[in-house]
């Protein structure tokens, strides 16, 4: 997944306290101009964050952007949180540990014809992706992937039955 300059050196900067303090980092955002967000998604190995620990990771990371003034004294917000249960994929790992999980694959280039992939993780295969879709079964090198999450809400919303005619 390819990532803007400013985001790889604010990955760079916040990756050593982030794993100090026993956290992975699963994505960086830098969103809006003028006095932008800086999303910072982390969790622990098993995949879980508190409150707690997301204020304490958010004091950490301030502290690390002032130091490095990695935005050259550019003012932002700053939001610290869990990915959640629509997770964003960021990390080859992430598709072989939600093998079995639905999810939204959007690439660059194509693959026959196709840029978006809706289906079933089935795991990794080398460096790449492999997707169980409706259409059928397709592998996608992670470098070509710009954008997946999960999608567990097809799993809680349930289509409403058809009204018989009469």
């Amino acid at each position: 997944m390819d990532k803007p300059p400013l985001v790889k050196k604010i990955e760079r900067a916040i990756t050593p306290t982030v794993e100090s303090m026993g956290f992975e980092l699963v994505r960086v955002l830098l969103i809006g101009s003028g006095k932008p967000t800086l999303q910072i998604m982390a969790e622990k190995a098993d995949g879980t964050i508190t409150l707690d620990e997301c204020a304490k990771l958010s004091q950490a990371i301030s502290a690390v952007m002032d130091v490095e003034n990695v935005l050259n004294d550019a003012s932002y917000y700053l939001e610290v949180g869990s990915p959640g249960f629509d997770r964003p994929l960021t990390r080859l790992k992430d598709f072989g540990r939600y093998a079995g999980q639905l999810a939204r694959i959007e690439i660059e280039p194509a693959i026959d014809g196709r840029k978006r992939f809706k289906g079933s993780l089935k795991g990794l295969k080398g460096e790449n992706v492999l997707i169980a879709t409706e259409e059928g079964d397709f592998e996608i090198p992670f470098y070509s992937i710009q954008k997946a999450k999960l999608t567990p809400e097809d799993t809680f919303v349930k289509k409403k039955p058809e009204k018989k005619k009469g």
